[in-house]
């Protein structure tokens, strides 16, 4: 069924995707002429997936990593557009650049996710999901996207998985950037900063400005009557910092501050706009150090706020979430692995001018887990245990082993629980809420192999998630029996001499197992392709992305189905110097109308020019 799965073009001719995967097999065993025998794949160092420093190459769960040089390469101008070009995630958007996103990891709801900032969780305690569209690109360094359980490592929401950002940090020496793009619909973001260190000192400093008039957020099949066919816009200023100051051989203090505001438009009906101004915030203080050798401590304390405020609309309101948390980590390096450690408390409080019943509530947790390799095993093994002042404890666990089964295969097993504590909106929110509402509970089941060849590594894997007491968002909000999530994902990264090549086709059935029907926004089938090919001063990208039908209510009613589309994007670089590169994009090369959520806009055909100065 997968072979036969075809995406239409715009023109209307057929894309199989046998055609990618054909490709994506052909780059794995050939090679360009004149090209030179690829040396063998250098493993990452990740820390979402055990919470501590590991070898991707060691772990037992699934994780991919988005870098600075990808993120630079990518056309993409948000965080949830480039989550949208990852194996496993989709995404669903409320209209164009700074409109609300929901990331569904393995077709998992959008608050089934967790998104951590360096480290402290960020996101809504009314929606209960994170807010992507707000943290600026250029303050980014790097992405970790866990897949999987990850209620035992981080708590409740921790379903489909973790998206962690890390932004730009310091390091020895004096390095500066500056960035400039303009592009269609008035696109225009400045951004400039810098990093360096020495005697014991390490920083980084960012600031962005972001312009964009936009188009439409609406079309004419809006619902409620929403549409009103005029711009709709987005401004951003943000600023970002980091600061680590050794205060011994083995301590050191560090803080890091992550703080923008924004302004995005919408739709209220023919000739009404709507305003609402958004605010993230994440700010960090932490101590590390050796305690003796072999036992590694951090005692962080940190605070996060997702703000929204309706300042124009016909329903002026205010939803502010501010999360406050204190932790304390240690990490024991032992005979059979490294040994985690640690206690955390989250403190949630609500301010809206939306009556809630109650607007806070405190979340005290312990954890422990473990993990180690050797002679080819790997092993993973986590407990926590979360007190939340609303619903009482709730236990958690994930285990996991991997084996090398050869110098080319690796087969890894993992299984987890997880659990979920309703959003304040599902328990408060006037003539929607359900203060009767009870936490939703997961088992989750993982198994996959790796096949590793020279730089090229193929992954294939098999996943089934069963949620009980899922929480539906219809009229009022109600736990149901069940919802079963299970799938399949087959990745591709490859390079050799010049050609670097990244692939994935996701297989998915996510339904409510009470009515049969599928889970909404989520296509059962999605590929995509993307490569990048360099040759002297220049570099050439190509990227595909096909999203299959998919419908946008519960009840999957026809009238609501959102058609299946393919984009194609195309970008360019010039290295002018060692310090300037000159890039340009064209994204939705076909001019390809397509939706996302139903009756709101996606991008059509636009062009972007970037200058980037980054001194060596």
């Amino acid at each position: 069924m997968l072979f036969r799965t075809r995406a239409v073009l715009r023109t209307g001719h057929l894309v199989p995707v046998s055609v990618v995967l054909s490709a994506m097999v052909f780059s794995s065993f050939t090679t360009p002429l004149g090209a030179q025998t690829p040396a063998p794949r250098l493993s990452e160092t990740v820390i979402t997936a055990t919470r501590t420093a590991t070898r991707v190459d060691e772990l037992v769960s699934d994780v991919t990593v988005v870098d600075r040089a990808a993120i630079e390469a990518s056309t993409a101008r948000s965080l949830s557009e480039l989550l949208a070009r990852q194996a496993g995630v989709q995404v669903g958007s409320n209209g164009g650049l700074g409109k609300l996103s929901s990331v569904f990891i393995r077709g998992s709801e959008s608050r089934h996710t967790i998104l951590l900032i360096d480290g402290v969780r960020f996101g809504s305690a009314t929606t209960g999901a994170p807010n992507f569209d707000n943290i600026p690109v250029d303050m980014i360094e790097r992405i970790e996207v866990l897949k999987g359980p990850a209620s035992a490592l981080y708590g409740s929401e921790g379903v489909g998985g973790v998206v962690q950002v890390f932004t730009r940090r310091g390091a020895a020496g004096y390095a500066p950037y500056a960035t400039a793009t303009v592009g269609s619909e008035s696109h225009l973001t400045l951004a400039a900063g810098a990093s360096g260190g020495g005697g014991g000192l390490q920083y980084a400093f960012g600031v962005q400005k972001l312009r964009e008039k936009g188009f439409s957020s609406t079309n004419p099949k809006a619902l409620f009557g929403n549409f009103n066919p005029d711009r709709d816009s987005f401004k951003q200023e943000s600023v970002s910092g980091s600061i680590t100051q050794q205060l011994a051989s083995d301590w050191s203090v560090h803080a890091s501050l992550l703080h923008a505001d924004g302004a995005t438009e919408g739709d209220d009906g023919p000739g009404r706009q709507t305003i609402t101004d958004i605010r993230t915030q994440v700010v960090s203080l932490g101590l590390k150090g050796r305690v003796v050798t072999g036992w590694d401590t951090e005692w962080r304390v940190s605070t996060s706020a997702d703000e929204a405020n309706a300042v124009v609309s016909a329903f002026p309101g205010a939803f502010n979430t501010r999360q406050n948390e204190f932790a304390w980590q240690n990490n024991v390096t032992t005979p059979i692995g490294v040994v985690v450690a640690g206690l955390e408390r989250r403190e949630q409080r609500v301010d809206s001018d939306t009556p809630y019943d109650v607007t806070e509530r405190a979340i005290n947790s312990g954890f422990l887990g473990l993990s180690g390799s050797r002679a080819g095993h790997s092993w993973q093994a986590n407990v926590r245990r979360d007190s939340n002042s609303q619903f009482g404890s709730s236990n958690t666990f994930f285990a996991g082993y991997a084996y090398q089964l050869s110098p080319a295969w690796r087969a890894q097993l993992g299984h987890g629980t997880s659990f979920v504590a309703p959003s304040f909106n599902q328990l408060y929110f006037p003539n929607f809420g359900n203060p009767s509402l009870l936490p939703e509970r997961g088992r989750n089941t993982d198994v996959g192999v790796a096949y590793t060849q020279g730089m090229h590594e193929w992954k294939l894997v098999r996943f089934d998630n069963k949620i009980r007491g899922f929480i539906t968002n219809t009229t009022i909000a109600a736990n149901i029996p069940r919802a079963r999530i299970d799938g399949w994902t087959l990745s591709h990264d490859g390079r050799f001499d010049r050609l670097h090549l990244r692939g994935a086709v996701d297989v998915l059935d996510p339904r409510n197992q009470l009515t049969g029907r599928l889970l909404p926004r989520r296509a059962e089938r999605q590929f995509n392709l993307s490569g990048d090919y360099t040759v002297g001063p220049w570099q050439y990208g190509t990227a595909l992305l096909y999203v299959g039908d998919r419908f946008d209510d519960a009840a999957n009613t026809p009238a609501r189905a959102l058609p299946s589309f393919l984009t194609v994007d195309l970008n360019a670089a010039y290295t002018l110097s060692k310090a300037w590169k000159l890039q340009a994009s064209l994204n939705n090369l076909t001019d390809r109308q397509y939706e996302t959520a139903y009756g709101f806009n996606q991008p059509g055909r636009s062009v972007y020019l970037t200058l980037r100065y980054t001194p060596k």
